[in-house]
């Protein structure tokens, strides 16, 4: 006999829309069936009745009916082969000792909870003929697109672990946010601090006297604006905290658009605008474990590109100044 079955909502899930998820996860399930389960209580959340509206959160319990549970992919998942292929189709640089990628937006950088295709497990793909694999030295959130850089060399690795330890390294995100922060250029100072269990992890300002606090530091510039009510703004961070933009934007009161976790309803998009986090890693330049200094731009991804175009904000733009200022 068939039971129901229960499904508990990843961490990297979090702030999604209820039918965003069935549409990644149950992509045979229609919008108008699954309107249906949820109006008559067959599809439960925490034991609840939801709407397909309701946005998630990490380690709640999805009820899902037999009839859902045991349904059929619509279509047939990516082999690994094609998994690396894709992988290969992100490279924007390569030379002997370093290969950068233009990471997708929802590509994680390593596993997790729930998490079984990530850069990290693909990265034999890039290999290209040397014995040594290569090497993640440091991450991107998996909704956060942009520059992610690759050692293919133990000593190439070490070389730029170092730099961007002794911050000899400079990471330019752009970001979309709802409202425009003021001042327009300015330095964020707060430090975070990690609230909340497994499964529902975020990082949240530190009260005084906080032992587990980490101070972080982040510089900002508006680089245009529509109206008041959407802003693009370049942010660089000083120090390399967990979510640190997301939490030191939004403590502006200018949540980046898409970021659930930290802006609420207040980071839905509008019209044009999708609700994905419009967080991109645009540039970074660090030191080449060869020497000289290795200088790279990343495009946007397809929703923020789509995003610039509606807003009239030139990609093109001259590069950003940051001026250190109080906060």
């Amino acid at each position: 006999m068939s039971e129901v079955k229960q499904m508990r909502v990843a961490e990297d899930e979090g702030g999604i829309r209820l039918d965003r998820w069935f549409k990644r996860h149950h992509p045979t399930l229609t919008h108008g069936h699954l309107e249906k389960l949820l109006r008559t209580g067959q599809i439960r959340l925490d034991g609840k009745r939801a709407k397909s509206s309701d946005r998630i959160v990490p380690g709640q319990m999805l009820r899902l009916p037999p009839e859902v549970a045991l349904a059929p992919p619509e279509r047939e998942k990516p082999t690994r082969e094609q998994d690396e292929q894709s992988l290969r189709d992100f490279v924007i640089h390569m030379d002997d000792a370093v290969i950068v990628l233009n990471k997708p937006p929802g590509l994680a950088t390593q596993g997790g909870s729930g998490i079984t295709k990530h850069v990290d497990g693909m990265l034999g793909s890039l290999a290209y003929g040397k014995k040594q694999r290569p090497r993640l030295v440091h991450r991107l959130d998996r909704d956060t697109s942009g520059v992610l850089i690759v050692a293919r060399t133990i000593p190439a690795a070490a070389a730029l672990a170092k730099s961007l330890a002794s911050r000899d390294a400079t990471k330019i995100y752009w970001a979309l946010t709802k409202g425009v922060p003021k001042p327009h250029q300015g330095t964020v100072k707060l430090a975070l601090v990690k609230e909340g269990g497994r499964g529902d992890e975020r990082m949240v300002a530190a009260g005084p006297g906080n032992k587990e606090a980490k101070h972080a530091i982040t510089d900002y510039n508006v680089l245009d604006r529509a109206s008041e009510e959407f802003a693009w703004v370049a942010a660089k961070p000083v120090t390399g905290r967990t979510h640190q933009i997301r939490v030191h934007l939004a403590s502006l009161e200018t949540p980046i658009i898409g970021d659930f976790k930290y802006g609420g309803t207040a980071s839905r998009g509008r019209g044009e605008i999708e609700d994905r986090l419009h967080l991109h890693a645009r540039s970074i330049d660090i030191a080449h474990p060869d020497g000289g200094r290795l200088r790279i731009v990343a495009p946007l991804p397809p929703h923020m590109a789509k995003t610039w175009k509606f807003l009239g904000f030139d990609p093109n733009a001259q590069a950003p100044s940051f001026a250190r200022g109080k906060k």
